[in-house]
């Protein structure tokens, strides 16, 4: 297998924050960089930025103002697939296939809302029956030669947040979502690349807005993944968090995350 590095990061708004991807771009340097939360129609996107930088093919499924994934690629794209959940067309999912055979899921799926309650409120009830329709329409059986990134909205693990105990009722940590995700990855044999390769500590990707200092209070969460099928495990390299985005200029509260095949 060729050397792959691959990216994934929730930009909240490419448009807003283009300047910090191409920031990225040049310090990470990913054969692909897989975008969620793009927030515009796929004809607003600034594809000739990333372009420039040498990323001459992209697969996207925008959405005015909301959602929103996009997947950049110095290499070439033959196959692209564009996947819909719930009954709904909003722009969550983008699948894409390389020349070699490889395919990659880029992925963005729902916050779930501030109530983790499927009666009382409906935006964790998408987020649930999402997660559902992945589990069994989707990866119900193991995957070969497939890399799934994205934000997921889950915390899976005790380590994968600052406290387990204070956000085990917290939309994004509790057992109906973390059971969930669980089923998926052991449905399509799925390896955690980050898990893989740090089993235990604390990992974060996310860290709210709401915080003072994020840096200080530390009040992180791993959103944000990067899965593989087993037969990818044995090249597997290296994994890297780029928590210094989350100090760059205007950032996104999530930082990219990128492993390298």
């Amino acid at each position: 297998m060729k050397s792959l590095a691959i990216a994934s990061w929730n930009i909240n708004s490419v448009r807003l924050r283009v300047g910090l991807v191409e920031k990225f771009m040049k310090l990470a340097n990913p054969d692909i960089i897989c975008l969620q939360e793009t927030k515009c129609i796929d004809e607003q996107l600034p594809l000739e930025n990333f372009k420039k930088l040498g990323y001459k093919f992209a697969a996207s499924k925008g959405e005015k103002s909301y959602n929103g994934v996009l997947t950049l690629s110095k290499r070439k794209i033959v196959h692209v697939e564009k996947f819909n959940f719930c009954g709904k067309d909003d722009a969550r999912h983008i699948g894409i296939e390389l020349e070699d055979g490889i395919k990659v899921h880029n992925l963005y799926i729902p916050a779930g809302g501030d109530v983790p309650d499927t009666k009382l409120n409906s935006k964790f009830e998408h987020k649930v029956s999402f997660l559902s329709e992945i589990r069994d329409k989707l990866f119900k059986s193991e995957t070969k030669k497939t890399i799934m990134v994205g934000d997921f909205n889950v915390a899976p693990l005790p380590d994968d947040v600052w406290s387990h105990k204070a956000l085990i009722n917290v939309v994004s940590h509790t057992k109906i979502e973390t059971d969930l995700l669980s089923e998926i990855k052991k449905r399509g044999k799925w390896i955690d690349t980050f898990r893989e390769i740090n089993p235990s500590g604390k990992l974060y990707s996310w860290w709210s807005y709401r915080a003072r200092d994020w840096k200080v209070s530390n009040r992180g969460r791993r959103l944000d993944h990067i899965w593989a099928s087993q037969d990818l495990k044995p090249n597997l390299r290296k994994v890297q968090i780029f928590s210094e985005a989350r100090g760059w200029e205007r950032p996104s509260d999530h930082v990219p995350i990128q492993a390298i095949f």
